[in-house]
């Protein structure tokens, strides 16, 4: 569960840090996905501080924003970013499904 914790909390902030360089970039589908990632990633990291079921149903939606931020931000090797986005997210998104699992 601390893990996940981890992981959602350092995706968030990477998540935060790849839609503020994004926005000056105007790739703003990237700005898009990485600014509900990272909400889901703060909703999945206070769920399982408080842990239960939410936990788990917060966990996969929490999976799937990673993927999906990922996805975009792949479109942009050239952004710095972008390259430290995806590494997160996927983390993210593996730590999340082993958690619901």
């Amino acid at each position: 569960m601390e893990s996940c914790i981890n992981a959602c909390e350092q995706c968030a902030t990477d998540c935060d840090d790849c839609a503020t360089e994004c926005k000056k970039a105007g790739h703003e589908q990237v700005v898009k996905h990485c600014i509900a990632c990272a909400d889901e990633c703060r909703k999945c990291a206070e769920a399982c501080k408080s842990g239960g079921d939410l936990a788990v149903k917060a966990a996969e939606k929490c999976a799937a924003a990673c993927d999906a931020c990922a996805d975009e931000c792949e479109k942009h090797p050239d952004m710095a970013c972008c390259k430290k986005c995806v590494e997160s997210c996927r983390k993210c998104a593996a730590e999340c499904r082993s958690m619901a699992a």
